[in-house]
């Protein structure tokens, strides 16, 4: 298929005209429903072989792919190719790799590269903690080469796992990776990767406790325990879903639709912040530090407590609950996280534990427009738990 650069422009505007994955499903589809033949016509063949000449090269400087081309090069030619036309050469070749001796289409509508990995990830094709591995050495790539140099080793066992992709919805998000788009499309591949699948599915019970929270299963003396906590301290500061070492460690649900968007939800955020505090928290601790029913204003009571009967006695007392009273003032779930970052060192110093699933739930909420109040209920009941515990 081929058009004149003028059509392509044109069509670029309303999106009439097909990338060619899209073509070779189509081809595939309309072979099979004239009962002409069960596999790619000549046309396809070719095409597919010329794509994977692309592989490893340049972008506009691979002659038998530029009849590929539904981007549109600007005058000039490859000088100053544009971003989209480059990820289009990326997303041929990646197309041409994974078709290859398939014997049906692998470009498949709404298959994002998080829960292709997640299938992989169940398929048997090779071990669970290897696909994890490829995904995140892909979410962590610098830039768009590095990301196609990882997606080159992954498609192939895709392809021997019978997983598609949607190459269309790729092409997006290898067009946004080097730019302001690359956390939409992380939070993406991320969120599909640890879908824990929608409530009440069978086998819910089977597998309760590896959807509960990470903090309600974690085991001090795991072997794994510190690099666990190491990855879920890497992503303090940074924004939710993004932080690829975090992603085995969520357990947020959401509809389907919501993941393959990348969204950012007030769920997650309350699960991405609780989760680093929980990281910090527990550091260097051989007792879980997730103790239910310990409010912040219990566990600042806990603390004022402690104080006075310190050296400092009543000043240290006064001075934690200044600092406990200026936490309860948030404004909103952001600035109440940022008092947790320095009031959860204290915790952790003095041995004190505090509910995380409470923590998340008030993160949650805190500035929800559909809960006007609940930033007031959580200031009132912490404030009643930091007096019980500090005269008790």
């Amino acid at each position: 298929m081929t058009t004149s650069s003028g059509s392509r422009v044109r069509a670029a505007a309303d999106r009439t005209w097909l990338f060619f994955w899209e073509e070779a499903v189509q081809d595939w589809q309309s072979g099979r429903e004239e009962q002409r033949r069960v596999n790619f016509s000549e046309y396809v063949v070719r095409s597919l072989r010329a794509a994977r000449e692309g592989v490893g090269r340049e972008a506009g400087t691979v002659a038998s792919m530029r009849f590929l081309h539904r981007v549109p090069l600007q005058e000039g030619g490859v000088e100053g190719l544009p971003g989209r036309y480059i990820a289009e050469h990326h997303t041929l070749t990646l197309f041409g790799l994974h078709q290859h001796a398939a014997s049906e289409p692998v470009h498949r509508r709404g298959a994002g590269l998080g829960g292709a990995c997640l299938l992989l990830r169940g398929s048997g094709v090779m071990a669970e903690s290897a696909v994890e591995r490829r995904l995140v050495a892909a979410a962590t790539a610098q830039d768009l080469d590095e990301l196609v140099q990882h997606l080159q080793r992954l498609v192939p066992l895709l392809r021997q796992a019978g997983i598609g992709l949607d190459y269309t919805r790729l092409f997006g998000e290898l067009a946004r990776w080097d730019g302001p788009g690359r956390n939409r499309v992380l939070r993406s591949w991320g969120l599909q990767y640890t879908d824990p699948g929608a409530p009440g599915e069978a086998g819910e019970e089977l597998d309760a406790r590896e959807r509960a929270a990470y903090w309600v299963t974690f085991d001090p003396g795991g072997a794994d325990a510190g690099a666990e906590l190491a990855a879920l301290r890497s992503g303090t500061g940074r924004e939710p879903g993004t932080v690829a070492a975090m992603w085995p460690f969520h357990r947020t649900r959401m509809a389907s639709e919501w993941r393959n968007k990348g969204s950012l939800t007030r769920d997650l955020a309350a699960e991405h912040t609780a989760l680093t505090l929980f990281a910090r928290h527990q550091q260097s601790h051989s007792r879980p530090m997730h103790v239910g029913g310990n409010s912040p204003g219990t566990a600042a009571g806990l603390l004022a407590a402690k104080a006075a009967g310190g050296s400092e006695g009543r000043a240290g007392t006064a001075a934690l609950e200044r600092r406990f009273g200026v936490l309860l003032t948030s404004a909103d779930a952001d600035e109440l996280a940022m008092h947790l970052r320095s009031f959860v060192p204290l915790l952790s110093q003095a041995g004190v534990g505090l509910d995380y699933d409470l923590l998340r739930a008030a993160l949650r909420s805190w500035d929800d427009p559909r809960r006007p109040d609940a930033a007031t209920e959580w200031r009132r009941r912490w404030d009643r738990d930091f007096h019980i515990a500090a005269t008790s």
